[in-house]
């Protein structure tokens, strides 16, 4: 039987009945794929991939338009075409594609083809109305959605929880202060308290209501905020109380500090537009700022809402003559840009595969990166006292918000690059490493945007039912900073790296996987735990990483690749599990290289599986059957509530993979 070597060409199957992958197979799909991703490059040096979301965005770009009164209509009804792009078979909209219907999305879509001027007899809401009526009707729905419905008369804003701007004025010291809540929550909840306590309305004709969608009718619509029985002291009881009690001043009219809050959150807000790409530079952010200000009195003409809605329709996409997979005209939102992540990651990954450090398109997004340090304090200063500015955002601008993530993966970027300007490039990268260090959490993991935010109390508020409330320390993020920490000369003998080490390791599940919070789900944390204990020296025949790697060869699918959808956030017990796609098999593959396997069977299909989908133009695609067109979302913005679909990971994650094995098995072949 012949015997193969990695740098033969083509596939053979060798002894043992092992599949193969030749090394020239797999740098021409190396090749195929820089010279792909290159072509990508935008002329002022950065990349950008298109982030996809749900029809959550199109429905309430409808809802704003409608209640201000403004928009264009073609563009409207280009995004009716989008929601019914995703309706399921059972009549509703789900998180994800391929995902079970959600109630939240079902009544906004609902709502916003009426508004649009859809009949409720129309087959298309019949099929809807009969989903969301079975599943409990429109008091299911969470806060947002309500207040939402509220500013058209169809719901109550004393059945809803009170969300007071009166919030922002509890001070620093105080343990129910705004800073202690996630940075994205922050910027939804102060525009929408401006807007709670307006209490916008605008009656719609009878027939653009939704009364139809109440199981029992509206004397049912304050159900989620009726004691809990069962367990009268509780803290979901205990915020109950203040609720009520919130309520009946809003009944009363005693605000005595109502006035001198709403000026505050004004000003929070506007202050916090400067150098951003609007409001926290996020899509539900952006929209509750206008709708906030609008109500504050600013005219459409005003300068500041102007802004904030040219901001607003930037995350557009249209496509008036359709688009490959879907011919319909569409226009669809983003939730925001990616432009610094996906630079990062794309130049980062060019750097693995060994392109010239001193490339001029190298260097042009190097140049481009730098530009968009942060230099001056945002949220995260209110806690991290004493350290200097530093770090990146996600978006093109958002000064305010550097998060760790993208820092950690930009200083990684910035190692590949041999810069003209050096010191420049130093002295960025030392006030980062600082950053980063300062906002290491006190369990010795990071989290994104914020240092220490992790008071569960915060999940009781009743306007707290979006789930999104708190920004913890995660496993994937603290992954990424030991690989950067490494690349910057750190080792475990600093305190510091070896208490974030200890945080991993107590991490992880009992099947040997570690927890994905910014990726879909358990292969995303585990590759960058692995890799990230990899860089540190961590021994790869240690039990956490044997069992792992194990975990990873055990989840694999028959064809050889790698899936997880985002229903593993519901039930764990599914991890691993789902169709496979580029950006989860390169995941699992960078796993299993950074444990020490190159050579099994699992790391060989995987490869082979990768090789066989890249296209002749050296890309990849994730596109799911019989979906017109939708892409599988393997991005994770907030766990069981909103995901992402990243176009551009499916191109360079399968690069770094074969990248990756390719160097490992060049230097299995130099050490032979």
């Amino acid at each position: 039987m012949q015997i193969t070597h990695p740098e033969t060409t083509g596939t053979k199957v060798p002894r043992f009945g092992r599949i193969d992958i030749g090394l020239d197979v797999v740098r021409e799909g190396i090749r195929k794929s820089t010279e792909w991703l290159f072509s990508q490059q935008h002329a002022d040096g950065y990349w950008y991939g298109e982030l996809e979301a749900d029809v959550m965005l199109e429905a309430d770009y409808i809802y704003m338009h409608k209640l201000l009164g403004t928009g264009d209509p073609g563009k409207m009804e280009r995004c009716v075409n989008e929601i019914l792009r995703h309706q399921n078979l059972d009549g509703g909209w789900s998180l994800y594609p391929g995902g079970p219907s959600n109630i939240n999305y079902g009544v906004k879509s609902y709502h916003a083809l009426k508004l649009m001027g859809w009949s409720q007899d129309d087959p298309v809401l019949v099929r809807a109305r009969t989903w969301i009526l079975a599943n409990g009707g429109v008091v299911e729905c969470n806060t947002f959605t309500k207040i939402y419905l509220c500013a058209f008369g169809q719901y109550d804003y004393d059945a809803v929880p009170a969300i007071p701007p009166e919030i922002i004025l509890f001070p620093n010291w105080f343990y129910f202060n705004i800073y202690e809540i996630s940075s994205w929550s922050r910027g939804i909840l102060v525009p929408l308290s401006i807007t709670y306590a307006k209490k916008p309305f605008k009656k719609l004709p009878a027939e653009q209501g939704i009364e139809e969608l109440f199981v029992g009718g509206r004397e049912n619509a304050d159900l989620h905020l009726r004691w809990d029985r069962s367990k009268l002291i509780s803290w979901r009881n205990f915020f109950l109380f203040w609720n009520r009690v919130a309520q009946w001043y809003e009944r009363i009219h005693i605000r005595p500090l109502r006035k001198r809050a709403i000026k505050k959150a004004e000003n929070w807000m506007l202050a916090r537009f400067e150098k951003s790409d609007g409001l926290g530079a996020i899509y539900p952010a952006i929209l509750n700022s206008i709708v906030a200000l609008r109500h504050l009195g600013y005219s459409l003409d005003d300068p500041q809402l102007i802004r904030a809605m040219d901001e607003f329709e930037k995350l557009g996409i249209d496509n008036p003559e359709g688009e490959p997979g879907y011919p319909t005209p569409t226009f669809r939102m983003q939730p925001c840009y990616s432009p610094v992540w996906d630079t990062a990651q794309v130049l980062s990954t060019l750097g693995d595969v060994g392109i010239d450090r001193k490339d001029a398109r190298m260097v042009l997004a190097a140049d481009w990166l730098l530009s968009k340090e942060v230099r001056q304090k945002g949220d995260w200063a209110e806690k991290v006292k004493n350290v200097e500015a530093g770090g990146w955002y996600f978006e093109f601008n958002n000064e305010f918000y550097p998060d760790v993530d993208d820092t950690g993966e930009v200083l990684l970027a910035l190692k590949a690059v041999d810069h003209p300007r050096e010191r420049q490039q130093t002295d960025a990268t030392d006030r980062a490493i600082a950053w980063v260090f300062a906002m290491q959490c006190k369990n010795g993991g990071w989290a994104a945007f914020d240092k220490d935010n992790t008071k569960t109390i915060f999940q009781y508020i009743p306007f707290a039912d979006h789930n999104a409330m708190l920004d913890p320390p995660t496993v994937d993020i603290t992954g990424r900073i030991l690989e950067m920490l490494a690349a910057y000369g750190y080792t475990r003998r600093d305190p510091r790296v070896e208490k974030a080490v200890q945080f991993i390791l107590k991490e992880q599940e009992s099947d040997g996987s570690w927890f994905g919070r910014w990726g879909v789900n358990y292969l995303y944390g585990t590759f960058l735990v692995l890799r990230g204990l990899e860089s540190m020296g961590y021994w790869n025949h240690e039990p956490a990483v044997q069992q792992a790697t194990e975990w990873v060869r055990m989840v694999q699918n028959t064809d050889g690749g790698w899936g997880e959808t985002c229903g593993t956030y519901d039930d764990s017990l599914t991890r691993g599990v789902g169709p496979s796609t580029p950006s989860q098999t390169a995941w699992a593959l960078l796993a299993l290289l950074a444990g020490g396997d190159n050579r099994s069977d699992s790391v060989a299909k995987g490869v082979k599986w990768l090789s066989d989908r890249q296209h002749d133009d050296g890309s990849w695609d994730e596109l799911v059957p019989g979906r017109n067109g939708e892409s599988y979302y393997t991005g994770t913005g907030f766990p069981r509530v909103f995901y992402l679909g990243y176009h551009l990971y499916k191109q360079y994650f399968p690069l770094l993979a074969l990248s990756t094995y390719q160097r490992s098995m060049e230097k299995q072949a130099a050490e032979a």
